[in-house]
This record gives C-alpha cells, sequence and structure tokens, in this order.
C-alpha cells in the first residue's frame, strides 16, 4: 500500500524490508560503505518505490535489481 494510504507512517517491519532490500542489492552490486553516493542514490530509489506502493520485499528486489541488469552495471 503507498504510503499516503496509511497516514504517512512507516512501520518498524517497513524499515526492515527497505534494510534487507538495501542491503542485498548493495551486496549484489559490491557496493562497500566508501561507496557514499551510489549507496544514497540506492537508499533513495529503494524508498522511492516503496512510497509509490512496491511494498513487496521480492517485487522492490526484482525491480532494481533488472535495473541494473539492464544498465550493464
Amino acid at each position: 500500500m503507498p504510503l499516503s494510504d496509511n497516514g504517512g507512517v512507516v512501520y518498524p517491519a517497513d524499515l526492515d524490508l527497505l534494510q534487507r532490500v538495501f542491503d542485498r542489492l548493495c551486496a549484489e552490486r559490491r557496493l562497500a560503505l566508501k561507496d557514499r553516493e551510489q549507496r544514497e542514490a540506492l537508499a533513495r530509489e529503494v524508498v522511492r518505490l516503496f512510497l509509490d506502493g512496491m511494498t513487496e520485499e521480492d517485487a522492490l528486489w526484482r525491480t532494481l535489481s533488472k535495473q541494473r541488469t539492464a544498465r550493464g552495471a
């Protein structure tokens, strides 16, 4: 459900989900802590998709994983 549907609240379970997706994508892309700009851009994209209504963990990961492959990164 889009964030606006629940009054702008992000629950702890949502944050856990976002963290798992982010961590998985960082591992896939081999982004180290020193890759700050890339990690921040990835975090923004994960959150943007979530706020747009993509709230399923696997769907978030698949969408962003496909984008990486499509870009040839």
